[in-house]
C-alpha cells in the first residue's frame, strides 16, 4: 500500500494533466478557426484574441488567397514543479470575394 499510493498519485496528475492539455488544445483550435475565418473575411482577428485560452498567443499571417492563423498557448503541469507544456493549433482559410478591399 505504502508503495502503490505515490504511483496512483502520479498517474492520477498525469491523467488530469492530459486532460487540461486536451480541453487547451481544443480552445486554441476554435481560437484558430474563428481567427482565420475573421481575416478571411477581411475583419482583422479581435474576434479570435477574445475566444483563446489565457496567455495563447495568436498569429495571423496571410499568403496570397489562403489566411493560416496559428494559436500557442501554455498548459501548465499539475505537478507545480514541471515544465510547461505548449499546445499549438493551426488553422486555414480562403480569402472571400472582396475581402481584399475590405481589409487593404
Amino acid at each position: 500500500m505504502a508503495a502503490g499510493l505515490p504511483a496512483l498519485l502520479l498517474l492520477l496528475l498525469a491523467g488530469l494533466t492530459a486532460v487540461n492539455a486536451v480541453s487547451t488544445q481544443a480552445s486554441c483550435l476554435h481560437t484558430a478557426r474563428e481567427a482565420a475565418l475573421a481575416a478571411a473575411r477581411g475583419v482583422g482577428n479581435e474576434d479570435g484574441a477574445q475566444t483563446a485560452p489565457p496567455g495563447a498567443e495568436v498569429s495571423v499571417s496571410i499568403d496570397g488567397d489562403r489566411v493560416q492563423a496559428t494559436v500557442r498557448a501554455p498548459v501548465r503541469a499539475l505537478g507545480g514543479r514541471l515544465p510547461r507544456i505548449t499546445v499549438v493549433a493551426t488553422a486555414v482559410a480562403a480569402m472571400e470575394p472582396g475581402a481584399q478591399e475590405i481589409s487593404g
